[in-house]
């Protein structure tokens, strides 16, 4: 089988191999187990691979080279134009020369892809849906074009598009999904952690206003005026880092408040053994990774009502979930500082519903939807 992929994922070329962001590998490098040839049109136009990148293992990989565009701005919006009709193509002849089609949505890319498949209606085809699914959410025109074309049935034919949680008067296309980031092997016992003396949070994300890591330094920061012994780590680098730098210094928090920077997935997960919370208070997500790998490793998530997370956090039942109001939101967390034995009750119930989707689940349903 030759498997198409259609991703707005930048990607890098060394040591004669490809790598980008490696959630985005490590979750296509399962899917490609299964397939005899991979067709990758995407982006080439990262320089360095990072620490938060990994190369496919696949050895029979045709990279198709697309240039990156976007309408941010009106110079932008007519170098776009001229780009388009090549950028097409090229998803066209890979569509054609491929057995099963595969979109990475949201994003430019899984738009236009979204469009061509419309070509291809004999063909099998998947679309890993990875951001919010909620019809009510308010979001870029492009997302919600690309969720009318998906849930389609007349327009997409022959597709399975997986989404991040159930939602009413889906489409027959519309397959509720989840991801992994651990197998069966990985289930070590967590040790124990209780609330006495210092509290640890860690912040794992981009440092953008999306993720709002400076909402995860006030919560922090308001526990400590409270006379909380509290520290909180982040993890990721993003366009805020100054700005945060900047607070950390301006507001005397250099003790409690440490920028690690971009880290390995062992370094992370080290984190989540090592730390009593993990932070999220994001505008917009899919399924967060963030929020399952702390639940797995017994680190209790504190996230907003955004997408699938509520039914992620059973209403708070495996977590603490923010309504993005700084008063009232330290208030229940510290609810739950007084309250160790809720605490450790939280913890067992998060670590028993994450430990369900393992990587060994996932890959067992990923090869279902390639051979139906």
């Amino acid at each position: 089988m030759t498997f198409c992929i259609i991703t707005h994922v930048a990607h890098g070329f060394q040591n004669g191999a490809y790598f980008a962001y490696s959630p985005y590998v490590r979750e296509m490098n399962i899917w490609s187990k299964y397939v005899d040839k991979v067709i990758l049109v995407a982006p080439l136009n990262l320089k360095d691979k990072t620490a938060i990148d990994i190369g496919y293992n696949h050895q029979n990989i045709e990279f198709r080279k697309v240039a990156s565009y976007h309408f941010l701005s009106l110079k932008s919006t007519f170098q776009t134009l001229f780009k388009l009709p090549q950028i097409v193509f090229e998803i066209y002849k890979a569509m054609k020369q491929s057995d099963h089609i595969h979109l990475r949505c949201p994003g430019n890319m899984g738009l236009l892809g979204c469009l061509v498949q419309i070509l291809f209606p004999g063909k099998p085809k998947t679309a890993k849906y990875a951001g919010n699914w909620d019809v009510k959410a308010k979001q870029p025109l492009s997302y919600r074009l690309q969720k009318w074309l998906l849930s389609n049935t007349f327009l997409t034919k022959k597709m399975q598009v997986l989404v991040y949680g159930e939602w009413e008067n889906s489409t027959k296309n519309i397959k509720p999904f989840f991801t992994a980031s651990y197998f069966e092997k990985d289930k070590i016992d967590v040790r124990p952690r209780t609330l006495e003396g210092k509290i640890y949070f860690v912040f794992v994300g981009t440092l953008s206003n999306g993720k709002q890591p400076l909402y995860a330094i006030e919560l922090v920061e308001q526990l400590y005026k409270k006379g909380y012994d509290v520290q909180l780590t982040i993890f990721g680098e993003g366009i805020e880092r100054k700005e945060i730098e900047n607070y950390i210094v301006s507001h005397s928090l250099e003790n409690i408040v440490f920028l690690k920077g971009n880290q390995s997935q062992e370094t992370i997960k080290q984190a989540y053994l090592e730390n009593h919370f993990v932070v999220l208070p994001s505008l917009s997500e899919g399924w967060p990774k963030v929020v399952a790998e702390g639940m797995f490793w017994g680190c209790l998530p504190i996230a907003s009502k955004v997408s699938c997370v509520p039914n992620m956090l059973e209403n708070g039942n495996r977590g603490l979930l923010l309504e993005l109001k700084l008063e009232h939101d330290v208030t229940k967390i510290e609810s739950i500082l007084k309250d160790n034995k809720l605490y450790q009750e939280k913890v067992n119930n998060a670590i028993q519903w994450s430990r369900r989707y393992t990587l060994d689940v996932f890959e067992t349903e990923i090869k279902q939807l390639l051979q139906s």
